[in-house]
């Protein structure tokens, strides 16, 4: 994979930062501290755009006809199935 070297300035309190977690042996370097970090939001950014898409879903499917009694049962079914 084809790679861009980048120039980026930190403060004082930020370069120690990056220097402790890689103190603690989580990470060899600057670099590879800072890709991780990268990698950490684009899955969070990922997540985040389908939990939207899902509230949309949820939105545009308009008003239900259950009860909130029926709503809760059907979870906890739901989360009894996955947790067995």
């Amino acid at each position: 994979m084809a790679t861009v070297r980048k120039s980026i300035t930190f403060t004082h309190q930020q370069d120690l930062w990056i220097k402790q977690q890689i103190e603690k042996g989580d990470y060899t370097n600057d670099s590879e501290y800072l890709r991780d970090l990268v990698r950490r939001d684009q899955a969070n950014q990922q997540k985040l755009e389908e939990l939207r898409a899902a509230i949309q879903t949820g939105l545009d499917s308009g008003v239900g006809d259950k009860t909130v009694e029926e709503i809760w049962k059907e979870a906890e079914e739901r989360h009894a199935k996955k947790n067995s």
